[in-house]
C-alpha cells in the first residue's frame, strides 16, 4: 500500500469468500457515510432478485464484455463460476478525481491485479468465523443449488489462504463490530487488523485449520 495521492479519493479494495459478508459490510459502511462511493462492476452473470441494475451490478452480456476487454475499458477483469466481472477504470477514476473514497468489492485474483495497477489502494480480505458459518450464511441465501453451494465452500478454502496478500484482514463474526472495524480501515485509523498482526495471524490460522479439516 502507497501513501494516499493528494487531493484524490482513497480506493478500498474488498475481497472475501462468497458468503463472508463483504456485501453487508458495504451497504453498512454506505448508510453510515453517504461521502462514500461504491464501484459497480461489470459482469454476465444472471441477475438475481433482490438485485438492482446499475446498483449492484451492471449486468452485460458476454459479448459486450468481450468488447469491453479489447477497448481496455476495465482496470481488472477475471472469470468467475463461469460469469465475468470487471472493474471499469473510468468511473472508478472519475470518483477519485472528485475527491470520493471508493469501496470495491472483488475476488482475491482481482484484488491482487489492482494493486499492481492502482498501487496506493488500501486492500481488504475479510473472512468468516468458521467454515460451518459460512455453509449456514450460503444456504441461507435460498438463491444456490447444494452443488452449487458445495462448490463455494471448497473454493472458499482456496481462498482464505490469500489472506495475508492484503493490507488488512477483518473476521466477520458479529455485522455491527466489523463494520466498525471496517470503517476505522477505511478512515485510516486502525492498526490492530493489519495482516503482520501475530494477534490476529492465530485467530486466522485456527479459521484455516477449521476449514482444512472438512
Amino acid at each position: 500500500m502507497s501513501a494516499a495521492v493528494p487531493g484524490r479519493g482513497r480506493f478500498i479494495v474488498l475481497a472475501a469468500p462468497s458468503g463472508a459478508g463483504k456485501t453487508s459490510l458495504v451497504r453498512e459502511l454506505l448508510r453510515r457515510n453517504p461521502d462514500l462511493r461504491f464501484s459497480v462492476s461489470y459482469t454476465t452473470r444472471p441477475r438475481r432478485r433482490e438485485e438492482v441494475d446499475g446498483e449492484d451490478y451492471l449486468f452485460v452480456s458476454r459479448e459486450e464484455f468481450g468488447q469491453m476487454v479489447e477497448a481496455g475499458a476495465f482496470l481488472e477483469h477475471a472469470e468467475v463460476f463461469g460469469h465475468c466481472y470487471g472493474t471499469s477504470h473510468d468511473h472508478v477514476e472519475s470518483l477519485r478525481a472528485g475527491g470520493h473514497t471508493v469501496m470495491l468489492e472483488i475476488d482475491w485474483q482481482g484484488a491482487r491485479q489492482i494493486r499492481e495497477a492502482v498501487p496506493e489502494a488500501t486492500s481488504v480480505f475479510i473472512l468468516p468465523p468458521s467454515m460451518d458459518d459460512l455453509e449456514n450464511r450460503l444456504r441461507g441465501r435460498g438463491t444456490d443449488s447444494d452443488e452449487t453451494i458445495e462448490r463455494r465452500l471448497s473454493d472458499a478454502v482456496g481462498d482464505m489462504t490469500h489472506w495475508d496478500e492484503f493490507d488488512y484482514a477483518l473476521i466477520n463474526d458479529d455485522l455491527e463490530r466489523a463494520a466498525d472495524e471496517l470503517a476505522a480501515i477505511v478512515s485510516g485509523r486502525d492498526g490492530a487488523h493489519r495482516t503482520g498482526s501475530e494477534a490476529l495471524r492465530a485467530r486466522i490460522e485456527a479459521i484455516l485449520d477449521d476449514a482444512a479439516t472438512r
